[in-house]
């Protein structure tokens, strides 16, 4: 066995300095990895929150009635919204580009502008929401594109009597 040389083995194991090295950058990235798998799925946690708040929020239908519109009229200002209101008796004037009208809510009152046609079912001492926003942040004066009255015409004709202001609500 004179005359053999040994040479070192060219696998390193965990007990020699550069198998440790190895090991500690194989556990350095499996680290890394696992950090940025947790970055993935918080960011997608986060989306995922994010897109559910929007969605059931947007498909909420909410309206503000008339006490309740005059009340926060600053708050609101010119922004859109849907008010809710009893059509005041005789207050519907045709316009050449929709309707004039008041709605009421006890002893509030506000005088719509509406551009565009009303529906069908639209008349006088009935309850209806209008979307549309306030002139200015401190009028009473409401520009509305769009009146919805709750009920079809199919409804009332087969239900005359449900389709009418109810003695609460009625001016």
């Amino acid at each position: 066995m004179t005359g053999t040389t040994t040479t070192p083995n060219p696998i390193a194991t965990p007990e020699t300095p550069s198998g440790r090295a190895v090991a500690s950058a194989q556990s350095a990235r499996r680290r890394r990895t696992k950090r940025r798998l947790l970055v993935v799925f918080a960011l997608l946690a986060a989306a995922l929150v994010f897109l559910l708040v929007e969605g059931l929020g947007s498909s909420l239908d909410y309206f503000d009635t008339v006490n309740q519109a005059l009340a926060h009229r600053a708050q609101l200002g010119t922004s859109s919204f849907r008010l809710e209101g009893n059509v005041v008796p005789g207050s519907i004037h045709s316009t050449a580009s929709g309707a004039d009208f008041r709605l009421c809510q006890g002893v509030n009152v506000v005088d719509v502008v509406n551009t565009g046609s009303p529906p069908q079912l639209f008349q006088s001492s009935i309850p209806v929401v209008v979307v549309g926003h306030f002139s200015s942040d401190t009028s009473r004066k409401f520009e509305s594109n769009s009146i919805l009255v709750k009920h079809s015409a199919t409804y009332t004709a087969q239900h005359p009597g449900r389709v009418r202001a109810t003695a609460t609500s009625a001016c």
